[in-house]
């Protein structure tokens, strides 16, 4: 699929089918990531697949909507500051632009393969912290369910590029 078609097919599914996620899919969902940019090539990120089927009350401790836990997969993808790159001139981290960016490129290529996902960052952060049995160190940036869509996307609202884009000074 050519990429400008990719961008505007992708789109937050809500509803998903109960229809299993095949291996060879998963993997190549989990290679974008891999392939991520990050800084310095770092990788400071980490990503869990949880199974839904049975968990389904407590992944709802993370986050509370039904949908979250309709796929047979939820990926949460957390950030590792300590394995990161950081700017000298300020101490800034760029563990969690890393794991964005993976997420970013992880949910691209499930499009791609025909799969939904609908990224969330609204999710209770001690409770993902528990149920995933996070160390200290280890920041969960999101989750997302990862199945087939039972939905159909609805238009996309979104700014104009002239009210996002500055040239040469704000």
């Amino acid at each position: 699929m050519e990429f400008q078609e990719l961008i505007r097919k992708r789109y937050s599914v809500r509803v998903y089918a109960p229809r299993p996620v095949e291996e060879e899919k998963l993997a190549r969902v989990l290679e974008a990531a891999r392939l991520t940019p990050t800084a310095c090539n770092l990788q400071p990120f980490r990503i869990v697949v949880l199974q839904t089927k049975g968990r389904e009350d407590e992944l709802r401790r993370i986050y509370g909507r039904e949908w979250f836990v309709q796929a047979p997969l939820v990926l949460a993808i957390c950030a590792l500051t300590a394995e990161s790159w950081v700017r000298k001139y300020d101490g800034w981290n760029s563990a969690e632009v890393d794991a964005t960016i993976a997420m970013d490129h992880l949910i691209l290529a499930a499009a791609e393969e025909g799969l939904g996902t609908c990224w969330i960052a609204a999710f209770n952060p001690a409770a993902a912290r528990e149920i995933l049995g996070l160390p200290a160190d280890v920041v969960p940036v999101a989750f997302t369910p990862l199945g087939y869509p039972a939905d159909s996307p609805s238009p996309k609202k979104r700014r104009p590029t002239t009210d996002l884009v500055r040239r040469d000074r704000w």
